[in-house]
């Protein structure tokens, strides 16, 4: 499975994106999973879990500590377990990253 990131995207310290998941109900406890796909200028903050095959919207926000388990539409602001939303973010951001090392 695959995970595919859109540009000027922040993924926050101790995420976790999940491609792979057990199977509960299989009777070989076997896996099942899906590609996770993260769209332009969202924001995963620290500690949010990701579950396999759950798309993230462009402009969307995942808040510190959520777990997605489905798809988060683009702009929304979802936080919770599981992560529902909780605002909304406005469509017009246009800026562009500059990635550095931490502390500089």
């Amino acid at each position: 499975m695959q995970i595919s990131i859109g540009a000027n995207v922040n993924i926050g310290g101790h995420v976790q994106i999940y491609t792979l998941e057990h199977d509960p109900n299989a009777l070989d406890f076997g896996t099942k999973g899906g590609e996770v796909v993260v769209g332009d200028r969202a924001y995963i903050a620290t500690r949010a879990t990701i579950l396999p095959g759950v798309r993230i919207g462009e402009g969307a926000v995942v808040a510190a500590g959520a777990v997605v388990t489905r798809d988060v539409d683009p702009y929304v602001i979802v936080g919770g377990v599981p992560a529902r939303p909780i605002g909304e973010r406005r469509r017009d951001i246009a800026y562009e990253l500059g990635y550095h090392l931490p502390f500089q």
